[in-house]
């Protein structure tokens, strides 16, 4: 099972949601209709629960005061002073409930050790009816949390089916969430392989339906349909996952797209490889039935501005707006006083001026700041709890290292400490520094003018880590600076590092970086093969930039479902660049997969 990064999302009503259904409307439609008139989804509502589910208040105690001491050191990550809380219990004579809530909280302890498994453990112990209800959900609840961080997805949405089911309505629908996001990143082979051995009804026609999320455009919509109507009780049934409600209301509809990218000046090989990832996706999706779409495609580089492209192709009738791709671009476009046509930007910035017209901008990028916090999650899911970190010097690291940073402590982890390095001659020391070479070296050389005598001496590298966070640039940087790792001492701590040290091409250096762990995104881990051999097959300007061909292509799964995004946090698409989420500053978020250098190859862990 192909292990994915876990990131908690926020599931309340978002603010900056609130408009976006006025102004999506038009991306495949008529540009004549208004806000008021756009189809929307008579789904909304829950189905209705024969229960309220469990209270969440847990039962009294007599010594509810150790278990909040505990809690409140845990809150703060300091096990050892919950431990101490919880040695005023007494060893024998507690009742069931105190027992578990004991053993719960013990097992949360283990956990922030980074003991994952003795923690799943002392979980699955506790699974028991006997439990107090509003006690027993925490358990499972934390239970869910360490399985979804480990990347175990399919075990992660059987569980989240199973608390959804009583859990009190206001939280139903972030589990309902939970349990379709967990679907979309488990592979059909094992749907299907869990299809063929699941009883219960409700969990076969969540299998089914994730199944169903598979097929092809122009069989999708059907399916979905006859999938509702055969589950009509079903808690998937309304609204449906992933925001489909929005595309079935919609329908399938061709409007015009304007494409605005860098095609001829300095950014032309980066602008081409998007382009030929979105006309690669969208021809295929025409093949399959989908909607055609007339695309204009707008060279930036010989418009005046980006704001006088977008004017240009809102004149010309587009009906949504794909690009720019640099910042400089994008920046221009979020002053724009009025956008009046809805805009999917392949960049990300972080302010993002109101305009008038009240027109949505929505941001999908390849941030590295994505890959930062994908990282610490992923090594927090395996246990490491204490790191290093090496990042070069300048604006670049000073942008990324602060969000792995907060991140990391935010999960619970430490950072024992950092460096920071510039030139090649610069590693080597940056290195001995961090591992703290130089002072066992200083402690030896006081030996020796001590005794008056030579003696053998290996230096000792520092024992406090059990993991190291190198976020180089370049696979040029990593190639150096891996088996520096390993030439002081430090080969046996795990490394993880940015995706942006492997360039999507094959190179026989990078057997170099064998070893290393990364967040990678589906198209690189071998996902959607079809297109990313038609890109090769093509022999096209800028198929030796597969992560943009893969930014290109997700941008058309985006655009062609921008409906869908109106569904706020229940909108999911299984991308190439990642499972994409938007959050309330409607930008994209990517969930990336957990992989490995072996034998000089990226390949899926």
């Amino acid at each position: 099972m192909r292990k994915s990064v876990s990131r908690p999302l926020s599931h309340p009503a978002l603010l900056a949601l609130i408009l976006l259904p006025l102004v999506l409307g038009g991306c495949a439609g008529k540009p004549e209709k208004t806000p008021d008139e756009t189809s929307k989804p008579s789904t909304e509502k829950q189905q209705p629960r024969t229960s309220q589910g469990v209270s969440l208040t847990l039962p009294s105690s007599k010594y509810s005061g150790a278990f909040n001491s505990a809690e409140q050191s845990l809150a703060q990550f300091d096990w050892m002073a919950a431990s101490v809380a919880l040695q005023a219990l007494p060893e024998q004579g507690l009742s069931i409930d105190d027992s578990a809530y004991r053993s719960y909280l013990q097992a949360r302890i283990d956990y922030i050790r980074g003991e994952q498994q003795q923690a799943l453990a002392q979980l699955d112990r506790l699974n028991s009816p006997a439990i107090n209800p509003a006690l027993r959900y925490r358990i499972l609840s934390f239970k869910h949390y360490i399985l979804d961080i480990n990347g175990e997805s399919l075990a992660s949405a059987q569980l989240a089916d199973q608390i959804m089911r009583m859990a009190p309505d206001k939280n139903v629908p972030a589990w309902k969430r939970n349990v379709w996001r967990n679907l979309e990143k488990t592979n059909a082979d094992a749907l299907s392989a869990a299809l063929v051995q699941a009883n219960d009804p409700q969990w076969r026609g969540w299998l089914n339906l994730a199944l169903i999320s598979r097929s092809t455009p122009a069989t999708l919509p059907s399916q979905l349909t006859q999938w509702r109507s055969e589950n009509a009780n079903h808690p998937a049934a309304r609204p449906l996952p992933g925001g489909y409600d929005y595309m079935l209301a919609q329908g399938q509809q061709s409007g015009k797209v304007a494409i605005l990218l860098p095609l001829s000046g300095k950014l032309a090989r980066a602008g081409k490889a998007v382009l030929n990832g979105y006309l690669a996706a969208y021809y295929e999706n025409r093949s399959a039935g989908g909607p055609t779409d007339e695309l204009l495609i707008i060279d930036l580089d010989k418009a005046p501005s980006a704001s006088s492209a977008y004017q240009e192709a809102a004149r010309q009738g587009a009906t949504i707006v794909v690009g720019p791709l640099s910042k400089e671009d994008l920046a221009d476009l979020a002053t724009l006083p009025e956008r009046p046509v809805p805009i999917l930007a392949l960049n990300r910035i972080d302010q993002v001026l109101p305009a008038s017209g009240g027109s949505a901008l929505v941001q999908l990028s390849l941030a590295p700041e994505d890959d930062a916090q994908a990282i610490a999650e992923l090594a927090f899911g395996t246990g490491a709890r204490r790191a290093l970190i090496i990042s070069p010097a300048g604006e670049w690291g000073e942008k990324v290292e602060p969000v792995l940073r907060e991140r990391w402590t935010a999960l619970g982890g430490s950072i024992a400490d950092s460096v920071t390095y510039t030139t090649y001659d610069d590693y080597s020391s940056s290195v001995k520094s961090l591992l703290s070479l130089s002072a066992s070296e200083a402690r030896a050389r006081e030996l020796r003018d001590l005794l008056g005598t030579n003696i053998e001496f290996a230096p000792r590298r520092r024992q406090d880590a059990d993991v190291i966070f190198l976020l180089s640039r370049t696979s040029t940087e990593a190639r150096s600076i891996k088996p520096i790792l390993a030439f002081h001492y430090a080969g046996d701590i795990p490394v993880y590092a940015l995706s942006t040290i492997y360039s999507g091409v094959p190179d026989q250096r990078d057997q170099d970086l064998n070893g290393i762990l990364l967040a990678g995104t589906p198209w690189l881990l071998g996902d959607n093969p079809e297109l990313r051999a038609t890109l090769t097959a093509g022999d096209a300007i800028g198929s030796n930039l597969p992560q943009l061909n893969a930014l290109g292509a997700d941008a058309f799964l985006v655009q062609s479902g921008f409906s869908r995004l109106q569904s706020g946090a229940d909108a999911l698409f299984r991308g190439n660049t990642g499972l994409l989420t938007m959050d309330p500053d409607l930008s994209i978020q990517r969930e990336l997969s957990a992989a490995t250098f072996d034998g000089g190859a990226l390949k899926a862990q």
